[in-house]
């Protein structure tokens, strides 16, 4: 029997963290949040997600007939549709129209989000603006790799995070490394999906990003972030610790690319400061919210609310964050501030220190306390996992 909602919500397919904020953020507002994933459970623990499906993945066939069906019989028509991962944002891209038959969509058509997904695209958008960039190669084989030009040390990544590797990057200091590396990569996800890259020197430190919902190549809501540690601490699946700053050049490089596409809808732009010629240079655009969107929040303001409200065509005025606010993965952050002091790139003193408490967390919330409870497990698990197959996978 179908349900006819009088108000529409949102539904948000997969991720985690970044899904667990959304369903906090509209559901603190009395909006209905709806969950569908096949992955991580974390946001299915929120007592602000009031309904939750278990569904293929947005890679099975009639995945989109799913969510449609979905929407016809509970009555979903209108809704916003959230993205919480990467696989979610091509599928949503890929499948633009049949879906905004039945929702409202807050991912961009694949015209626009093929040039920020893909890390060659990207760099190629990056270099028609100007924008500063690591210099990157994509070698057809491993013949290719011999005259490179790019100094050691470098890194070897997928062109995008929808790979079966289960790395962020690898690092090679040589010749053989290097070699070895890449025909491992190519081996399983194809040669013309494998970059290699120069590898900015430097730690959080120098990693910054921007984050904004936009609407037509215009931030309405903006933040400029200092991502100050990482787990792992090399190349990180995420940031532990994040502190909102001000800088207008960094700004300045992140609009310049959104508007080139026009964008609309939420998106995060990552920076290295390169010290050897003081740029910032530009690393990865994802199109969908980030694990520390509860930032925004804390800092004035909330990415998911006011993408909601521009989704459904309410004029909302334009705000950036408040500098000087942190965010944590507290569990994550304790493992990856002690890798610091044992690397000897922290002293114990200032460890301590930059655990002071923070203004945001990635899971823990006073009025919605089973995800926190939870998640120490599932990340033990996933980082098991991740070491099995990382292992498996180095030459």
């Amino acid at each position: 029997m179908s349900e006819v909602r009088s108000q529409k919500g949102a539904l948000i397919l997969g991720g985690a963290h970044c899904s667990l904020e959304i369903a906090r953020s509209l559901g603190r507002q009395g909006i209905p949040v709806w969950l569908v994933t096949s992955d991580n459970p974390l946001a299915r623990l929120s007592r602000y997600v009031r309904r939750k499906f278990w569904w293929q993945g947005p890679d099975s066939d009639g995945a989109a007939g799913y969510l449609i069906d979905l929407a016809r019989r509970h009555g979903l028509h209108g809704w916003v549709l959230f993205a919480g991962g990467d696989s979610e944002v091509e599928f949503i891209a890929r499948n633009h129209a049949a879906l905004a038959a039945s929702f409202t969509l807050t991912t961009p058509a694949w015209d626009v989000v093929r040039l920020s997904i893909d890390k060659r695209n990207m760099n190629t958008q990056a270099a028609k603006l100007g924008l500063a960039l690591p210099i990157s190669c994509y070698p057809r084989s491993s013949d290719e790799l011999a005259n490179l030009g790019i100094p050691f040390p470098l890194i070897i990544k997928p062109t995008t995070r929808r790979s079966l590797l289960h790395f962020k990057a690898w690092r090679a200091d040589n010749q053989r490394v290097l070699t070895a590396r890449y025909k491992k990569a190519a081996a399983v996800i194809g040669a013309d999906r494998v970059m290699v890259q120069e590898l900015i020197p430097g730690d959080g430190q120098n990693q910054f990003s921007y984050a904004a919902v936009c609407e037509r190549g215009t931030p309405i809501g903006s933040l400029t972030a200092r991502r100050t540690r990482q787990y792992p601490v090399d190349f990180g699946f995420t940031s532990t610790l994040v502190e909102s700053i001000s800088s207008p050049e960094i700004e300045q490089a992140a609009c310049r690319f959104i508007q080139s596409l026009d964008y609309s809808g939420l998106v995060e732009i990552e920076f290295k400061y390169d010290a050897r010629d003081g740029q910032y240079k530009i690393l990865d655009v994802n199109t969908r919210a980030w694990t520390w969107i509860a930032l925004g929040a804390a800092a004035g303001v909330d990415f998911a609310l006011l993408q909601w409200r521009l989704a459904l065509g309410e004029r909302v005025a334009a705000i950036s964050a408040q500098p000087g606010v942190s965010w944590r993965y507290l569990s994550r952050d304790l493992v990856a501030a002690a890798q610091e002091v044992l690397a000897g790139t922290i002293s114990p003193i200032g460890a301590l220190h930059s655990l002071r408490h923070a203004a945001a967390a990635a899971v823990w919330a006073s009025d919605d306390l089973l995800p926190a409870a939870l998640d120490l497990p599932l990340v033990a698990a996933r980082v098991l996992h991740r070491r099995y197959f990382r292992r498996a996978a180095l030459p």
